[in-house]
């Protein structure tokens, strides 16, 4: 039975949705896979290229439950994701940025937009990547392959990268992001940012090309885990889709 806390939190975040967040996004099929190209930061983007509109889920609200719920996941996914999506297009209008082309980018050059552009092209990137590095929960979820092979080269142990990952996320002061990212000699690297910036941004205290992103917001998880962060990330281990991760890596070979 839900907590008078729990509901009264279901409650407002509803009432908020409904009185300033709701809004209409068209989803295009899917995006296209683009020639890899360089950012400012001399940081390739490896063939991913990002466009500005939201892309359909890769699966349905309720196939993450028992590590996220239903609720979150729409709430999530079409309030908050959708209105970044929106906002992000708005500020491209406005400041005349071409969204035929990827927004990895605008990213790397930031510092020379607004921060309407920096917050919601941050954050459109940010949950567009959330997404697709998620997947139904599965048993012994782990990499394999080259990808094992790198993360036990460069942090010692799978167990040493997910301890040093969590804390990046838990550690995380306020609102933010926990990054697996390769930098510009293709070492991999744990970091985490602020808001909704991310390591192709040029303002960023860490840059590279990222791998596997953790969203927490406290939106991403209240619904289920409260205040309770450190059980979210170590439940999220478990729908963690390290085939999609393990495509980002490959292609920078």
């Amino acid at each position: 039975m839900a907590t008078k806390k729990t509901t009264n939190r279901r409650e407002f975040i509803s009432t908020s949705v409904k009185g300033g967040l709701a809004i209409t996004v068209g989803l295009s099929a899917a995006t296209p896979l683009l020639q890899s190209f360089s950012t400012e930061n001399n940081i390739p983007a490896h063939g991913f290229g990002t466009g500005f509109d939201q892309q359909p889920l890769p699966y349905k609200y309720d196939a993450l439950e028992n590590v996220i719920d239903a609720m979150t996941m729409e709430l999530h996914y079409s309030k908050h994701a959708a209105a970044y999506s929106k906002n992000v297009k708005d500020a491209a209008a406005a400041e005349k940025v071409d969204i035929s082309k990827p927004l990895e980018d605008v990213l790397a050059k930031i510092s020379s937009y607004s921060a309407k552009m920096r917050n919601n092209g941050g954050g459109h990137y940010n949950h567009e990547m959330f997404w697709q590095c998620m997947q139904p929960k599965k048993e012994g979820n782990a990499p394999a392959g080259k990808l094992m092979e790198a993360i036990t080269k460069n942090f010692t142990s799978f167990d040493e990268f997910k301890k040093q990952f969590a804390d990046a996320g838990k550690n995380r002061f306020g609102s933010g992001w926990a990054w697996l990212y390769a930098d510009g000699a293709r070492n991999l690297k744990i970091g985490s940012t602020p808001n909704q910036d991310n390591p192709l941004m040029d303002v960023s205290d860490i840059k590279g090309f990222p791998l596997l992103a953790l969203d927490v917001w406290e939106h991403a998880y209240y619904l289920k885990y409260q205040n309770k962060r450190a059980d979210y990330i170590d439940n999220w281990w478990n729908v963690v889709n390290w085939n999609y991760v393990q495509q980002r890596f490959d292609k920078m070979s």
